[in-house]
């Protein structure tokens, strides 16, 4: 990894923690064991890539040397998001499993009743987060529906933009154990992993901009994070089927276990990561106008295909 891109996911996860820390509930707060669940799933050792990404779009859009005050609050609410939906996605009901970022899952800690309860309780405070960010009430507004349908299932939004995370995990789920296609695969990736990341980046350029933002930077933005997003998604499903449980920090070969419709097992690893740094190419093709302000996130970019874990 470049040191410039370390020390950029180090600060960027020391600004996120922090936020974290002040903006949850204590583990002392009654009741006491959803909140420790809360915690214990959000701290558990996240690279907290979202935030960063939404930072840095913040970062860029603003035009300073600085993240803008209060930015690190939005990435918080969208760490929140991630770890409600990662609570949710290791329940028995949804992929089963004991292991998350190395650590016990929640479920298999505290009980399936504060796990599912903890996640919602998680998805609730990032929205009263969000509604309550140092910025004006349009663009508020205009990150609060981003987010919304990002994380949602797309129904009644009237957008062009595809089904959100919760729509994507029900064709992932009602689609295990049928022979995968590259149609299913794509839009099961840009739904259920690249909403969210893409809306981490656009809802950091829309506070970025206080809500003055043209509609060609947000498409920009849009761009760049749903390429960056479905490149990611599918390294990770490769890094499933090459890399050990102790070295991904959760259950290796699961996706392949459970004839799940992944990229691989579409158009094998070595197309797979081809397509990836081609997708890389795209994202940074749309970032080109922003010039050197862009590096950061293209440094992340290339981060999410390089990495091995």
């Amino acid at each position: 990894m470049h040191p410039k891109v370390k020390d950029l996911l180090a600060s960027g996860a020391q600004l996120t923690d922090a936020a974290l820390e002040r903006l949850l509930p204590s583990p002392d707060t009654l009741p006491h064991s959803i909140h420790r669940a809360m915690r214990h799933s959000t701290f558990a050792g996240g690279k907290r890539l979202r935030p960063i990404l939404c930072m840095e779009a913040a970062r860029m859009v603003a035009g300073g040397k600085e993240i803008p005050a209060g930015a690190a609050d939005l990435g918080a609410a969208v760490e929140m998001l991630h770890t409600y939906s990662l609570i949710h996605d290791d329940l028995p009901a949804m992929d089963d499993d004991d292991l998350r970022r190395g650590q016990p899952t929640c479920h298999i800690l505290f009980g399936e009743a504060i796990a599912i309860l903890a996640g919602d309780a998680l998805q609730t405070l990032a929205f009263q987060t969000i509604a309550s960010l140092p910025t004006n009430p349009a663009a508020v507004v205009a990150i609060l529906r981003d987010i919304a349908l990002a994380v949602g299932t797309g129904v009644g939004s009237n957008s062009p933009l595809p089904p959100g995370m919760i729509g994507g995990q029900v064709v992932d789920i009602e689609s295990e154990g049928q022979p995968p296609t590259a149609e299913l695969v794509e839009s099961i990736h840009r739904a259920k992993t690249g909403a969210l990341i893409t809306t981490s980046i656009v809802s950091g350029g829309l506070y970025g901009s206080g809500g003055g933002e043209s509609v060609d930077t947000i498409d920009r933005l849009r761009t760049f994070g749903q390429k960056a997003g479905l490149a990611f998604q599918i390294v990770d499903d490769v890094l499933d089927m090459t890399q050990s449980s102790a070295e991904l920090g959760k259950t290796a070969g699961k996706d392949t276990a459970s004839i799940k419709a992944t990229w691989p097992a579409v158009y094998g690893i070595d197309q797979s990561l081809k397509d990836a740094e081609q997708l890389i190419a795209d994202a940074f093709e749309a970032l080109a106008p922003f010039g050197d302000a862009a590096t950061p996130l293209k440094s992340l970019a290339l981060y999410l295909v390089e990495r091995k874990n």
